[in-house]
């Protein structure tokens, strides 16, 4: 979910300098298609809940079913307003718990496999009860707490579970843990002091949500379940003394793996455009020359050397992306016809990397004002625009 620009929160680089050569060598693997080596797994989505969880649903998912949209993107809230667990429950891992409310969700799931879609639930938000009564961005204090929320919630959509009406709930076999957990808007806090020195308190944090999720949700033993960890933001300051300190998507994974993060299915990423000059094949660059931290989809193959080195060959998932159109954003947004060419030209980068299996548009329609996004398919009045049809004509 973006809740700033994409070329906000632009910080001093705080990582080793490598060799502009190199630099300049990967990013170019990154950006340009090698056949050899297309991925044949690759799924395409839509991330816009506002319109498939709370929206006008009766108009969204043929909308979605017209754009052969395969996966849908949205957040399984644990606590806040839609938070299936305000209240403490007395057995938290039981998904028929009285202190659970699933209607929400169970309606989704319902309306996704009506429409042929697979869902992708990212849990988010901490309810009060588990963390001190803290704000839902604040992690919780027991980690049990959380992996027995992500086994009920994955045993409740297992596909083996009857709903209320006593029909098999659909199964969901994506998940998320968490979300930009290296934006302060999604987990704070970023850094704490110890012993005189800053620590990246937001990824020892995370390493416990990312454990938390993964082993509640594969406590339910189905080997297709498949759990992403990271789903980290494209940039960070790295400035633990600044107004907004934030973590960049290398040095955040570097301190997760550190933190003791053990294990995850796929690695999620955020690789949004930082300027509306910038297409999905431009190297990010910093104005003073030195090596840039922001990982968009121009340079993504740092992220997944990295990924590799740290974990393995694991799985990447692009679990959003967009381009802001102009109008109406003024500041971000490009034009109507070049939003469709990037689109086109960012799904073809994906499908090109055989590492990548899933990537996410966000959003279906624009959000209602100027703070909000505006990368829709639709205007907020739904009228479709030219990215309309080319997100319906890519190959599935």
């Amino acid at each position: 979910m973006r809740s700033v620009a994409p070329g906000a929160n632009v910080g001093a680089a705080l990582v080793a300098v490598v060799g502009i050569a190199v630099l300049a060598a990967v990013a170019a693997l990154a950006a340009t298609p090698q056949p050899a080596a297309a991925s044949s797994f690759l799924k395409i989505g839509i991330y816009d809940e506002a319109q498939t969880l709370y929206g006008p649903v009766q108009r969204t998912y043929p909308a979605l079913n017209a754009l052969h949209v395969q996966v849908i993107r949205l957040n399984l809230y644990w606590g806040g307003r839609f938070g299936v667990a305000r209240s403490r429950p007395t057995v938290s891992a039981d998904p028929a718990d009285a202190a659970y409310d699933w209607d929400l969700y169970d309606r989704t799931v319902d309306y996704a496999q009506q429409y042929g879609m697979s869902v992708v639930f990212s849990i988010y938000g901490t309810p009060g009860w588990a963390n001190g009564g803290k704000a839902v961005n604040v992690a919780p204090k027991n980690a049990a707490d959380l992996k027995n929320f992500a086994y009920a919630a994955a045993r409740r959509y297992s596909g083996t579970y009857s709903g209320p009406d006593g029909r098999l709930l659909p199964a969901v076999r994506m998940w998320l843990a968490w979300n930009e957990p290296n934006n302060p808007i999604f987990l704070t806090p970023q850094y704490k002091k110890v012993s005189g020195k800053w620590v990246i308190q937001s990824a020892r944090d995370y390493a416990r949500i990312c454990n938390a999720v993964y082993d509640g949700v594969h406590r339910t033993l189905i080997s297709s379940e498949k759990v992403a960890c990271g789903v980290t933001g494209p940039r960070g300051n790295n400035g633990p003394a600044t107004a907004r300190p934030s973590v960049s998507p290398l040095a955040f994974l570097r301190a997760m793996k550190k933190a003791g993060a053990r294990r995850f299915d796929a690695y999620a990423h955020h690789p949004y455009y930082g300027n509306p000059s910038e297409s999905p094949t431009s190297v990010p660059k910093t104005s003073n020359g030195a090596v840039p931290t922001a990982i968009t989809l121009g340079n993504i193959n740092l992220l997944i050397a990295e990924v590799t080195r740290l974990y393995g060959n694991k799985r990447i998932w692009i679990t959003e992306y967009g381009y802001q159109t102009r109008p109406p954003d003024p500041i971000y947004g490009v034009s109507y016809a070049l939003q469709a060419k990037y689109l086109k030209q960012a799904f073809g980068i994906a499908r090109a990397n055989r590492r990548i299996d899933l990537m996410l548009w966000f959003l279906l329609r624009d959000e209602p004002t100027l703070a909000g996004w505006q990368s829709g398919l639709y205007t907020t009045d739904w009228r479709k625009k030219p990215a309309f049809n080319a997100f319906a004509s890519l190959r599935r």
